[in-house]
């Protein structure tokens, strides 16, 4: 034992002194550092030799970014195929219904015109309550689940086209415009969160990231700009594969437009209703039942995966610990926060322009399309003068980016002047029907109509995303948004009796009152004059164990949150209500750092509150037990 000690001081001195040991013994070699126990658990338990953390970190970060760019194009994607089912399949529909010896021979006495327009009317009308329940669905579901939910009553429209009955076709309707300003509104909502998402990702090493404090302003601005844009390029392609079932398969069956428009005497500006005088015979032969039933198969299968892209590509817009936090916030205060946002000036005065947004689209189809085009050139050329119209607002919502590098004023002002100067020559104009020479004329009038369709819709949703930036939701602002358009929607619905050049002069004053509204919201905005922006309701967490994950002192005492309990009450309370009396001096809606400091003290205090409740119950049971 004494030479084993022997040889260990021989050796520790030897290694101390940077010699090798004294005795070449195998026994003393395995004794060095590669054979003591605690260097190979601190050489196993270490770093490996060719870790880096900054490139492993970088790596990381990529990966987030190529998901976010993957959430952006599966919600683009199945976004456009889900309208592009729809709108393909009640074009088709109503086409089909409308024919005179397609209901007789078909369904007899079934009643298909009536069916359809109450069909109409549930799509049309449901969504003017659409303010009242969209912020509970999207508090109860969040906003992925929101998105799927919606896609799977669009494919439940499709099924119920395999038995056309009233309790299928107008049911089914009624619940397609319950989910249009939900699904609208948390695509919105959706894109914008992902660009916040995407800068966070790229500045990940920056102090105002890591800290979760508030960015910059006008940090979030191209990224919106970018996503925004991408959102409405693949969207927009929509018209153009809903002409699909169109171009292969019931062109094959439509009469000629000198029997469709035997009857017709009047068409453009000086026409009534849509096509006054459409002959009730559309279709020279009846399509075959299978063929119908194979017809709608590829769309239902197309329906089901717009469903597949929401729920798989699609990733989670909040975290888990946010989602929670939306749904401990009452019933009553959510219902309430579309309303308080009202309050803001620049929500009241862009509201024209999204009465006009919904409107010009619907007046592109009905008016110009159905009542200029179709009216002269025939129903066989319908597929055409659309998806003409589909592929230039496409094409020109790449404009949008513009934005980076022009004022964002100039969007919205040129399309609108497009419009306007189009909706001048529409007044003026009135074609003759039965007359295909039109065709050119029409064709780029449609594709100048979606020039100034491109910049309106993706200038507006990308300005609400700019002027919002700071928002933690953009749920409610989103949900007045197409809330109005709804209403745009509704009135478009009442006016289709009208006279063509009421229906312009509407558009007219309209698109003028909407571009007054704008150029006012951006003066003030110019002049810093404060807006009201409501507060989300701090949520009030129930559940027992529930915690945040901040720093917080665990040695602070029972006393200690006493004493102090009293002074940050009161100055909270001095916070809260000088937040609510006006907002920051940037006029871009932010919390303030006097709101923040508030904010954070009264979530420390509540987490130590939580903390402490916990381990008194815990005590307690322990001494009971």
């Amino acid at each position: 034992m004494a030479a084993v000690i022997t040889e260990d001081n021989v050796y520790s001195e030897a290694e101390v002194n940077g010699a090798p040991p004294a005795d070449g013994d195998d026994q003393v070699q395995l004794r060095g550092p590669e054979g003591n126990i605690q260097g190979q658990v601190e050489e196993f338990l270490g770093p490996h030799p060719d870790y880096d953390e900054e490139e492993e970190e970088r790596k990381y970060y990529r990966r987030k970014r190529l998901g976010v760019v993957k959430n952006v194009v599966g919600a683009s994607c199945g976004g456009m195929i889900v309208y592009s089912v729809y709108m393909g399949l009640l074009q088709m529909q109503l086409i089909l219904h409308y024919d005179e010896t397609y209901r007789e021979v078909k369904y007899g006495t079934l009643g298909l015109e009536d069916i359809d327009n109450k069909m109409l009317m549930g799509i049309n009308v449901t969504p003017i309550v659409g303010l009242l329940y969209t912020p509970v669905l999207i508090r109860f579901l969040g906003t992925k689940w929101m998105m799927f939910l919606a896609s799977g009553i669009y494919a439940l429209f499709v099924s119920t086209n395999y038995w056309e009955r009233y309790y299928t076709l107008v049911p089914s309707a009624v619940a397609i415009g319950v989910v249009i300003v939900p699904l609208w509104a948390s695509l919105g909502n959706y894109i914008t969160r992902m660009a916040q998402q995407y800068y966070e990702y790229v500045n990940y090493k920056d102090e105002h990231v890591q800290e979760q404090k508030k960015p910059p302003k006008g940090a979030f601005h191209p990224y919106i700009i970018i996503f925004q844009s991408v959102f409405y390029i693949v969207f927009h392609l929509s018209f153009v594969f809903a002409e699909f079932p169109m171009v292969l398969f019931l062109n094959y069956y439509l009469n000629d437009y000198k029997h469709t428009l035997f009857k017709v005497t009047q068409c453009g500006a000086s026409g009534k209703g849509v096509i006054e005088n459409l002959n009730k015979t559309v279709l020279h032969s009846l399509p075959r039942s299978l063929l119908l039933i194979e017809v709608e198969s590829v769309l239902m299968g197309a329906a089901f995966l717009a469903m597949l892209i929401f729920l798989v590509l699609c990733g989670a817009a909040y975290r888990p610990t946010e989602e929670i936090d939306l749904r401990s916030i009452g019933w009553g205060n959510i219902f309430q926060l579309p309303f308080k946002h009202l309050r803001d000036y620049r929500l009241r005065l862009l509201c024209p322009f999204f009465v006009y947004s919904g409107f010009e689209m619907l007046f592109a189809v009905q008016g110009l399309i159905l009542s200029f085009g179709v009216c002269s050139v025939g129903m066989e050329k319908l597929w055409l003068l659309v998806m003409v119209y589909g592929l230039s607002s496409s094409i020109c919502s790449g404009l949008a980016l513009t934005m980076l590098r022009l004022p964002r004023q100039i969007i919205l002002l040129v399309g609108a002047f497009v419009h306007f100067v189009l909706i001048i020559t529409l007044m003026c104009w009135s074609p003759q029907p039965r007359e295909p020479s039109y065709l050119p004329y029409l064709l780029v009038l449609s594709a100048l109509w979606g020039l100034g369709t491109a910049l309106n819709k993706t200038g507006l949703s990308t300005l609400l995303g700019m002027l919002y930036e700071d928002k933690e939701r953009l749920d409610f602002v989103y949900t007045i948004y197409h809330w109005w358009q709804a209403i745009a929607i509704f009135i478009v619905y009442l006016w289709s009796a009208l006279p063509m050049r009421v229906k312009i002069l509407i558009a007219f004053l309209l698109s003028i009152l909407a571009c007054l509204c704008y150029v006012q919201m951006e003066r003030r905005l110019a002049k810093k004059i404060p807006f009201r922006l409501p507060r989300i309701p701090r949520p009030r967490h129930k559940v027992k164990g529930y915690r945040y994950l901040e720093e917080e002192n665990s040695d602070e005492s029972d006393t200690d949150l006493s004493d102090v309990d009293d002074d940050e009450k009161d100055e909270d309370e001095r916070g809260l209500v000088e937040e609510d009396r006006n907002t920051d001096d940037d006029s871009q809606g932010s919390p303030g750092p006097e709101r923040s400091r508030v904010r954070d003290r009264r979530r420390k205090h509540d987490n130590a509150a939580y903390e402490q409740a916990g381990e008194r119950e815990d005590y307690v049971q322990h001494m009971r037990d």
